[in-house]
């Protein structure tokens, strides 16, 4: 039992491992065309979450933010769409959708140009719940989905199972074709919790397939 911890602690520690087995997950890096334009982009929840006071921070996915802003600005979409309620059981956690809103008009974007889907709790209601929204507004595609590169796929396949015809803007990569080094090889503990985090996306994407979600 020992030496097999040990073992399977090395492997995933390993961030060259690592590495490769992302960038094979994860969509290739898309140069957007700037030609191209989008009636709607399509921002998934889950990069600002709030503390106990009620004050909203961004995460370490708030690069979902960032680009969204930078095809706003640079006229490639011409609202955007900010699905994502709150993930918590109690359901007493504030709206991510209200917070983040605030942040996009803080940022320039017109109070008119922006949606807010805050009834979410999951990429399946984003999909849906997205889908009634833009359908009752009567607002017709083209739409960009913008997400984290490794939670994209899954999204990709929910949201065309919802009856969405959508192209892809990823972000937030979890992993790029970078040089190694020597380094690359020397365990890093940090790594056993991004592969938790690659893992779920593995798991969550062959159960909403499953389950008929995707």
């Amino acid at each position: 039992m020992g030496i097999a911890a040990i073992t399977i602690t090395l492997l995933f520690s390993n961030n060259y491992l690592y590495t490769k087995a992302v960038m094979a997950w994860q969509p290739a890096l898309i140069d957007q065309d700037t030609t191209k334009h989008y009636n709607v982009g399509i921002l998934l929840g889950g990069m600002y979450s709030y503390d106990k006071h009620n004050r909203g921070f961004f995460n370490s996915s708030a690069d979902r933010f960032i680009q969204a802003i930078k095809l706003y600005h640079s006229g490639i979409i011409n609202k955007v769409l900010m699905t994502g309620g709150t993930g918590t059981l109690s359901g007493k956690e504030p709206k991510e959708a209200f917070g983040v809103k605030k942040e996009l008009l803080a940022c320039g974007v017109h109070d008119t140009d922006i949606i807010i889907e805050s009834n979410s709790r999951n990429t399946y209601e984003n999909a849906i719940y997205s889908k009634r929204i833009l359908d009752s507004l009567h607002i017709n595609g083209p739409y960009l989905l913008i997400t984290s590169a490794t939670h994209m796929p899954r999204s990709l396949k929910v949201f065309t199972k919802a009856g969405f015809k959508v192209d892809i803007h990823p972000c937030d990569y979890g992993a790029i074709d970078q040089s190694f080094s020597f380094d690359d090889w020397i365990p890093d503990p940090r790594r056993l919790n991004d592969w938790s985090i690659f893992i779920k996306e593995i798991v969550g994407t062959i159960a909403y397939s499953i389950t008929g979600k995707a």
